[in-house]
């Protein structure tokens, strides 16, 4: 009840606020949805969503993936396509992910629909209001409310042509004290489980089970997910060992609400034309709003462009063969294969000690100036006496 009060103390006061709102709605200038471009509901549940997730910490940054990292991980899954047949994310949210394929692809352009996972039953709630108010039909989504790792509930939908996911990091998951796990066809192509307390990898492998032949996953991952050992490690070396991994993508920190951590994003394909895996060092490109770091368009696209093109950018991208990976333990961090610049001013020796040479020659002179300067006072002390 206590939340009911926020309207009003009383049944007379929380509709006459209600009958405020609906007729505040209605006076505004909407037009027919189907007949114009600008999305008002859904862009503005997406900035009140905004909003919320900024001022409420993690708590609202776990279920909200910011539009700028949205617009990058899409157009990641969507290189050289017009047209998709479903978008997929097994840690949905409130959806923002999943209704970023139609923004960036345009109208119509997922054929079979958006299909999501998500375990928090308000969130869940969240994204489905979502879905309609960004006028997506009811048969062209499919949300379900569910544990993904042990009870997924897309089994009849997969395979996903694009899947795109922000899943939540380092979670506590069943891992081995669930038996069947380790013959789910999902997990057992690796031969071991992610670790209990880090489901990290286990979403990995979930969205990859899921993966169509000619589909493109891509997900924002923990950084420690990349370089420790253990599980995490036989797993990786699993992914590279099967050509599975496209590309692994350093992003800025403090991108998410609710987190300063420099997040990374892996690039999943089934269908590689080579066997090497690009790496990227993104680190710098975002511009400081307020307390968040933000991705503009220019370092979107730059980012994109270095994926597609595929080549070799000194400082910021490096193409690694499967030996490279191999001998580096199948450490996928990006630090490890895309080398900084270094941005100390560079000296030069030479010039620098003939400068010292210098200084000390116009020292040694300033010295018997002074010299001869503290002799003539002396020898006038001396006639005055």
């Amino acid at each position: 009840m206590s939340n009911s009060n926020k309207l009003g103390a009383t049944v007379a006061k929380r509709n006459e606020k209600l009958v405020k709102l609906l007729n505040g709605v209605a006076d505004m200038n909407l037009g027919d949805v189907r007949h114009h471009d600008i999305d008002a509901f859904g862009d503005a549940y997406e900035y009140l969503m905004t909003m919320y997730a900024s001022n409420a910490g993690k708590s609202g940054g776990e279920f909200f993936t910011p539009a700028d990292v949205s617009e990058l991980l899409t157009r990641l899954g969507t290189v050289g396509k017009t047209e998709i047949n479903k978008v997929y994310d097994p840690a949905c949210g409130s959806g923002s992910l999943l209704l970023k394929a139609e923004k960036v692809l345009g109208r119509d352009k997922v054929r079979n629909g958006f299909f999501g996972q998500e375990i928090n039953i308000t969130t869940y709630n969240l994204c489905r209001i979502n879905m309609f108010l960004h006028d997506i039909e009811f048969d062209k989504f499919d949300i379900a409310c569910e544990d993904t790792l042990t009870s997924p509930q897309h089994w009849d939908d997969e395979p996903f042509e694009l899947i795109v996911s922000n899943p939540p990091y380092s979670i506590k998951w069943a891992g081995d004290e669930n038996p069947l796990l380790i013959n789910d066809p999902r997990f057992a192509p690796a031969g071991v489980l992610a670790p209990k307390s880090k489901a990290d990898l286990a979403f990995i492998m979930h969205s990859l089970s899921w993966l169509a032949p000619n589909g493109t996953a891509a997900i924002v991952c923990f950084p420690g997910i990349m370089y420790r050992g253990g599980a995490e490690q036989k797993i990786r070396k699993y992914l590279i060992d099967n050509n599975f991994v496209d590309c692994v993508i350093q992003l800025p920190s403090n991108l998410f609400f609710g987190t300063s951590i420099a997040t990374c994003i892996m690039v999943l394909k089934k269908g590689k034309s080579d066997s090497r895996v690009l790496f990227i060092d993104a680190t710098n490109e975002c511009i400081k709003v307020t307390n968040n770091n933000k991705l503009t368009q220019v370092n979107i696209d730059r980012i994109v462009d270095t994926f597609s093109g595929r080549e070799e950018v000194s400082h910021f991208a490096h193409l690694a063969s499967y030996d490279e990976i191999a001998e580096n333990d199948y450490n996928l961090s990006v630090s490890t294969y895309v080398e900084a610049e270094d941005t100390r001013e560079k000296v030069d020796i030479v010039k620098l000690n003939a400068e010292i040479r210098e200084i000390v020659a116009r020292e040694q002179i300033l010295r018997d100036e002074i010299d001869k300067i503290i002799a003539e006072i002396e020898g006038g002390s001396g006639d005055e006496q």
